[in-house]
């Protein structure tokens, strides 16, 4: 399987859920997708409620889905 490394950033918090988007200009964005803010923190070392606003980056597996995240 093949992954590409792309920049990401959480936008907000809804729950146990992060929206992630993009990190691009707004126009350019894709609707936000949600993953477990608790893989994301317990990836990077950031309490999930400090995440809102964080930029990242993942690896994007052929199936479009997030993982891998590493602070930017």
């Amino acid at each position: 399987m093949t992954t590409e490394r792309v920049p990401v950033q959480v936008l907000l918090l809804l729950g146990d859920q992060a929206e992630v988007v993009a990190d691009v200009a707004p126009e350019e964005r894709d609707d936000p997708a949600r993953y477990p803010a608790a893989e994301i923190a317990d990836a990077v070392g950031v309490p999930a409620a400090e995440l809102p606003g964080t930029r990242l980056t993942a690896e994007a597996g052929q199936d479009g889905r997030l993982s891998g995240w590493r602070l930017a």
